[in-house]
């Protein structure tokens, strides 16, 4: 199988998927009238609370699972922050399949630096 079309299918469903997601998190926060408690018009505010940084992941899945549209929102957006990510990471094997050593290291370089910027920078930003 070419690895060529297997990171292209990869990166088509995550951005599907994400769509998906996304647009059935609006659908839910206009059939609900809001979402985690909070009313359409407190979400749409310009002093809305809102923000990334008040969601944890476990609380995101607790979200879908309970039909949350703001929780749907989040996860379209993390697998749309996710898939080049896992192109990155598809592209190692890819590059050792075909014997390129240097493009793979240098392809492992980026991945360990993608994992240290999502993972590690935002523990060290916070305190």
């Amino acid at each position: 199988m070419d690895m060529n079309y297997v990171i292209s299918y990869v990166l088509r469903i995550g951005v599907v998927a994400s769509v998906l997601l996304v647009s059935a998190g609006f659908i839910l926060l206009f059939v609900n009238n809001g979402s985690n408690g909070l009313a359409l018009s407190q979400i749409a505010s310009a002093n809305s609370g809102i923000n990334s940084s008040i969601f944890t992941v476990p609380a995101i899945i607790g979200g879908i699972f309970a039909y949350q549209g703001i929780d749907f929102i989040l996860l379209g957006l993390i697998v749309l922050m996710a898939t080049p990510v896992t192109r990155v990471f598809f592209s190692i094997f890819a590059f050792l399949y075909n014997k390129n050593w240097i493009y793979a290291v240098i392809t492992l370089i980026v991945f360990i630096d993608l994992m240290i910027a999502v993972f590690v920078v935002p523990s060290l930003l916070v305190r």
